[in-house]
């Protein structure tokens, strides 16, 4: 316990990243996506679904439904934005409308892993070796670098890329682990707000679809204050306990109790363990291996306590990828303390390895932009027109000054970091993190009226109305939720999913069958086919619609 620390690291080495860049790297990864979008189909449209009729009335506030069916458990998140529905869906689009504070849960999300970072580098344990004749590291500086490192390790972790601009229960999930993250680090400075964060923390979790891991959070959490050097630490525990108690009481009222065990594939787990966490994970276990004897100190336990629950859950249930989102900001901390022990051969590594992929990544969207607005080279318009039958490219001033911008800023990050050596710590994950935005950036920007095609469930919909006056109630047997969905937000209608269908009854004339395979399945008895329609881009699925038989 008493083995000096690992790192070495000079004043100059602590230099702190300049705040309007900091603002800038998080704005240019916030705002991309926020507008001029549809929700997306699954996870993102069957959430935005569930708030839009909890917001319009049509379903209860406790016990939400769509269509028939009943809605997640996740039913704090599914309020938040029927909250924000009801209160600015009558002058803005109400997809923005939710959309707004997750946005807010992402950015809140970034400043607690930065001050979780930075409290935990301010412990004793965690600081740098002192230098014979002076010139280490000011502690304040060292702590406000790392926590700079763990902001950027986190805009640059691949898999929170699309997951987290998304509409759903596991965004407000991650910010809740966040400010459980941050509670812990910040245990023997601010007692007052660390026990209210506590206590709101772990309930939240459980009541936004994630109770197991609130009580495996908590669990783990008394082990690591229990045995902490700081008194103001080893007295959280009866609020912890607290905590995990309503955790426990919160999840039973709402019958959150579920279980979503599966078996893992190997393969496709490992895959994911691979991409998802990149570039954060290969930091990290660099961490565990250089701050080896000093597992036990919380700068390296609280973070590390964090990823094995979001990865025993993911492995739990079967490879998910929203399960593993859940480890980012422990595996973004724990990035952030690879930084003062991370040779410069790796660190260049990691600086040509962005600069070839992102750089290869800009031109080919701007290829393809240039493709859908000029028709020049060809081919890449083919392919989206073969991919998405009937799309119509769009031209925006706007989206076209915003890609450039970020261009031009990627262009000049590259030369700032290959023209000469810097010396902050965080030098290392400028470039993943920037590449990250710039990414995101250009793909919500210039390809986004064609991603908005293809993954909008509107252009099947408006196939739909043709044959299905909107606001009706229609029949649709065994549907799945994202079509349920769909036929809600974009018909208007009202979705029956009973398996019986039966003959036609005069409340519900239309019957929808969402059919696989190239035979069609007999009509059924008092029912006529009378059409068959496919997602533009669909090769598989198709919704055959059914009017009562003369």
């Amino acid at each position: 316990m008493n083995q000096p620390t690992p790192a070495l690291v000079t004043q100059r080495a602590a230099e702190r990243l300049p705040r309007l860049v900091l603002v800038l790297f998080c704005a240019a990864y916030l705002l991309p996506g926020l507008f001029g979008r549809d929700p997306w189909r699954n996870a993102d449209l069957t959430a935005f679904a569930t708030m839009l009729g909890m917001a319009e009335g049509r379903t209860p506030w406790w016990s939400p439904t769509l269509g028939d069916l009943p809605a997640e458990t996740a039913l704090l998140p599914h309020a938040l934005g029927a909250m924000f529905i009801k209160l600015l869906g009558t002058w803005m689009d109400p997809a923005l409308a939710a959309r707004l504070p997750f946005a807010a849960l992402l950015a809140l999300t970034l400043a607690l892993i930065w001050y979780a970072t930075f409290n935990l580098a301010r412990t004793d344990a965690a600081q740098p070796v002192p230098f014979a004749f002076g010139g280490e590291a000011d502690p304040i500086d060292y702590a406000r670098a790392l926590a700079d490192g763990a902001l950027l390790a986190t805009i640059a972790t691949l898999g929170l890329l699309q997951l987290g601009h998304e509409t759903t229960p596991e965004l407000m999930q991650l910010s809740e682990v966040a400010l459980w993250l941050w509670a812990l680090a910040a245990a023997p400075y601010r007692s007052a707000p660390v026990r209210a964060g506590l206590l709101l923390a772990l309930p939240a979790l459980a009541s936004s679809g994630a109770p197991t891991m609130a009580v495996a959070l908590g669990a783990m959490a008394l082990l690591v204050v229990l045995r902490s050097s700081y008194a103001e630490v080893r007295a959280l525990w009866p609020w912890l306990l607290a905590s995990l108690a309503l955790a426990v009481g919160v999840a039973t009222l709402l019958g959150a109790w579920q279980s979503r065990l599966a078996t893992p594939s190997l393969a496709g787990t490992g895959r994911l363990l691979l991409w998802f966490p990149w570039p954060a994970w290969p930091l990290a276990l660099w961490t565990l291996w250089r701050w080896r004897q000093h597992w036990l100190r919380r700068h390296i336990a609280v973070p590390l306590v964090t990823v094995i629950v979001g990865l025993a859950a993911c492995i739990a249930m079967g490879g998910s990828d929203r399960a593993l989102m859940l480890a980012t900001p422990g595996l973004a901390v724990l990035a952030a303390f690879s930084l003062p022990t991370l040779k410069r051969s790796a660190g260049s590594a990691i600086d040509w390895f962005s600069v070839f992929f992102f750089s290869l990544a800009a031109l080919a969207v701007w290829v393809i932009y240039l493709s859908m607005q000029t028709g020049v080279p060809a081919k890449p318009m083919a392919n989206i027109q073969r991919l998405a039958p009937g799309f119509m490219p769009r031209f925006s001033v706007i989206e076209l000054v915003a890609a450039t911008l970020g261009t031009v800023a990627w262009l000049w990050l590259v030369r700032w970091r290959t023209s000469r050596h810097r010396h902050p710590l965080w030098k290392s994950l400028v470039l993943p993190a920037s590449g990250v935005a710039l990414a995101w950036l250009l793909t919500m920007t210039l390809l986004l009226p064609a991603l908005d095609y293809g993954r909008s469930p509107r252009p099947l919909m408006e196939l739909v109305d043709r044959h299905v006056p909107r606001g009706t109630c229609v029949r649709a047997p065994g549907m799945t939720r994202a079509n349920v969905a769909a036929l809600e937000v974009f018909g208007d209608h009202r979705v029956v999913t009973a398996a019986n269908v039966g003959a036609p009854v005069a409340a519900c004339q239309h019957l929808l069958i969402s059919w696989r395979g190239a035979a069609l399945p007999p009509a059924p008895s008092g029912w006529e086919l009378t059409a068959r329609l496919r997602r533009p881009g669909e090769r598989s699925e198709q919704l055959l619609i059914y009017h009562p038989a003369d």
